[in-house]
């Protein structure tokens, strides 16, 4: 774990602000779900992802197809992925 030098100040409702830089470098944005775990003395966060949601759409349907662990694709990330890969690639 690495220190950003940022600090912010629980205000009295117990809620601090994730500075605009943090936000944008993780792709977090105003509503998005954010999990909070507790380790030892630490609060991580982390921005939230559905079990079985596709890498690609986010979709979370039970078609998706895991690849690898936790590696979720759905029919309409395939689609996107090949043709991305398609575009290219000469190899298809």
């Amino acid at each position: 774990m690495r220190s950003t030098g940022m600090i912010r100040k629980v205000d009295p409702l117990g809620r601090i602000v994730l500075p605009k830089e943090i936000r944008k470098v993780l792709n977090i944005n105003e509503s998005d779900p954010i999990e909070i775990f507790t380790e030892n003395e630490y609060i991580l966060l982390k921005k939230y992802t559905p079990q079985q949601a596709c890498v690609i759409t986010g979709e979370v349907l039970k078609e998706n197809k895991e690849f690898a662990p936790g590696l979720f694709i759905s029919p309409k990330g395939a689609e996107i992925m090949f043709q991305k890969l398609k575009d290219t690639s000469d190899l298809l």
